[in-house]
């Protein structure tokens, strides 16, 4: 089975969301910057800790930028080294910026005389690769969603207009403006409609030096709302997915687990400022 290297990048991206998996991330050197001419850098990687630079670089080709006018802004100086790749953002334009990675990808299997086959790829190459009236055929379709936010001089809304389209997050307190201590409120949408009953995590940085996972557990209401309070400053992973992972039943053996027909995940990282 072949992968395009952005196609197994999102695919660690859906990973995210396991406190054991490797994790896929965009980390900026601030999310909110002064100054006359504000620029950030931004690290980005698939790490077994969380920020940490252990494992292997997310590719570029992916990434989208938005700026506050939601016009594309292009990344300055990027690099793709060994264990990540680093590029700068010149916000030029006062307001907040969205860095983002989307993609949507399809895996499908299927029985050949006997013999299992597998492929993975984009909608658009899937009737060119997986035979319509296969034997035992199972497809499975992912919409991932890795993203960050950074504000020059100030804050605004205009890049968390819903697309539609998996989950997203629409802030009603901004993720720029997040400090320890104090409420935060969140709303986070599924195609477009209030996601009820929503699990997600939080994870702070650091991990390496707390030894603990630190791991922030919540879930919205059933208009996809929730209000919360972070004790702790730092950069934090948001992740979520849907549908929830079905809990074992007692009694039941452990073995492959089957793909549900479609799996949306989302994964932010957010900067808590101190008080």
């Amino acid at each position: 089975m072949k992968l395009s290297k952005t196609l197994i990048a999102l695919a660690l991206a859906g990973a995210a969301f396991s406190a054991q998996a490797h994790k896929a991330w965009l980390l900026p050197s601030s999310s909110l910057v002064d100054g006359k001419e504000p620029w950030v850098t931004v690290d980005a990687a698939i790490s077994e800790g969380l920020f940490d630079i252990d494992h292997v670089p997310l590719k570029l080709d992916g990434i989208a930028i938005t700026g506050p006018d939601g016009a594309k802004v292009d990344m300055q100086n990027a690099l793709t080294g060994r264990l990540r790749s680093t590029f700068d953002v010149k916000m030029a334009k006062p307001g907040t910026y969205k860095i983002a990675l989307v993609g949507q990808s399809v895996m499908a299997s299927w029985k050949v005389n006997g013999e299992v086959k597998r492929w993975r790829g984009n909608e658009a190459e899937m009737a060119a690769n997986v035979p319509a009236n296969a034997e035992e055929l199972n497809v499975s379709r992912t919409a991932s969603r890795l993203e960050t936010f950074v504000s020059a001089i100030k804050t605004d809304e205009a890049v968390f207009k819903p697309t539609g389209v998996g989950l997203e997050l629409v802030p009603v307190t901004h993720p720029n403006d997040m400090r320890a201590g104090e409420e935060a409120k969140w709303k986070f949408l599924l195609d477009g409609k209030p996601a009820a009953n929503q699990a997600f995590s939080l994870i702070p940085g650091g991990v390496r030096y707390r030894g603990t996972l630190g791991e922030i557990r919540l879930s919205t209401d059933a208009k996809g709302e929730i209000a919360f309070k972070i004790p702790e400053a730092g950069m934090y992973l948001v992740s979520s997915s849907w549908p929830a992972a079905a809990a074992p039943q007692p009694g039941q053996q452990a073995g492959p687990r089957q793909m549900p027909p479609r799996r949306v995940t989302y994964a932010a990282t957010v900067e808590v400022l101190p008080q």
